[in-house]
């Protein structure tokens, strides 16, 4: 009875040993290929469970999603000569598992390669477009060449399907930035100064004119003043002409306290004078003594 159990016991782990060495289970996220001593016999890329041969077919798992390379950044010459700094990312997925397989095997090996097929279309397109291009609306167009040549070469070399490929970076190196700037910055103080010194020989001319037209004009008032003032002058003459012969004491009388109040106008003035002076005459004697 004992012997019996014995056998069930170890029929039973050999069965168990044989269902999980044949039973296998691929994810969503995979897909598998079953290899038959080495040879490819089935690729599995729908999920679920999967049966095969124990310890004569083998099984190959890959990623099915969404893959990243982003190599380091590497120095280009453009098509006109200029030297840039471009940095890439790709994404890509493993379309054909058995040609992966058959020419990469693994993933660190894909990126390798499929990194170096990235900087071959790069350098090849690249290097004959123009800086101006690759920072205009033209760079959709250049880097629509390089994802196209990339996927034709991954898809039949490594079974890979690229999905995009960007521009990370695309900038000059230090050292020509640094020339460039100084370049820049001496034109920029070059012009400074030539707009400083136009602007010095606009005010100089603005200022001498200003001064000429300032000259004219009080020249041109001074002379109007003059004649204003002759006319005024030679009006009150007239005037005082009038009025002297209307009523001659009258102008006398008048002109004497003219005198007077311009005299006598600031309350500090002193004068010595004799009670006889003629200057007194009319203070003296009043409007009565003028003849």
């Amino acid at each position: 009875m004992n012997r019996l159990l014995s056998i069930a016991a170890v029929v039973a782990i050999l069965v168990i040993s044989l269902a999980a060495s044949s039973l296998f289970v691929v994810d969503q996220t995979e897909q598998a290929l079953v290899l038959r001593l080495g040879a490819h016999r089935d690729t599995i890329k729908e999920p679920g469970l999967h049966v095969k041969i124990p310890f004569i077919e083998d099984l190959v798992r890959y990623d099915k999603r969404l893959l990243a390379l982003d190599p380091p950044d590497e120095q280009i010459i453009l098509g006109d000569q200029k030297r840039i700094v471009v940095g890439t990312f790709t994404r890509f997925r493993i379309a054909d598992p058995l040609k992966f397989y058959q020419s990469v095997r693994t993933e660190g090996q894909a990126r390798a390669q499929l990194a170096q097929i990235v900087s071959s279309a790069m350098r090849r397109v690249l290097g004959q477009a123009m800086l101006q291009a690759l920072l205009s609306d033209e760079r959709a167009g250049i880097m629509g060449q390089i994802r196209d040549e990339v996927a034709e070469r991954a898809s039949r070399e490594l079974g890979l399907q690229i999905v995009d490929i960007r521009l990370r970076r695309a900038d000059l190196p230090e050292e020509t930035s640094q020339s460039i700037y100084d370049r820049m910055k001496s034109e920029r103080e070059r012009q400074a100064k030539e707009a400083r010194a136009q602007g010095y020989e606009w005010s100089q001319q603005i200022r001498a004119r200003a001064e000429r037209e300032r000259t004219v004009l009080l020249a041109e008032a001074q002379r109007q003043a003059q004649i204003e003032r002759g006319q005024g002058d030679a009006e009150a003459n007239k005037i005082y002409a009038e009025a002297f012969a209307k009523d001659p004491r009258f102008f006398n009388l008048y002109r004497s306290l003219q005198a007077y109040r311009e005299s006598l106008a600031d309350g500090n003035t002193t004068l010595v004078l004799s009670p006889d002076n003629e200057f007194l005459r009319v203070m003296n004697a009043g409007p009565g003594s003028i003849r």
